[in-house]
């Protein structure tokens, strides 16, 4: 079989259409995925915050006594 002649057929324009679709509804996914994944390192980072806030001042507190 002789590969180097071999072409590939035109896309038709539903073809097209469907790939576009595709490609869209695949970048609404990959966005919903990107933002679950920084709300949860930005609750993640609060989270940690919140807890070193409060594990510094009890140290200075038990300092100052």
């Amino acid at each position: 079989m002789n590969y180097e002649n071999q072409a590939k057929p035109p896309i038709t324009a539903e073809e097209r259409a469907a790939k576009k679709e595709k490609s869209l509804w695949d970048a609404e996914q990959a966005l919903k995925e990107r933002k679950q994944a920084d709300e949860a390192f930005r609750a993640n980072y609060e989270r940690l915050k919140a807890e070193r806030l409060a594990r510094e001042a009890a140290d200075s507190e038990a300092a100052d006594s």
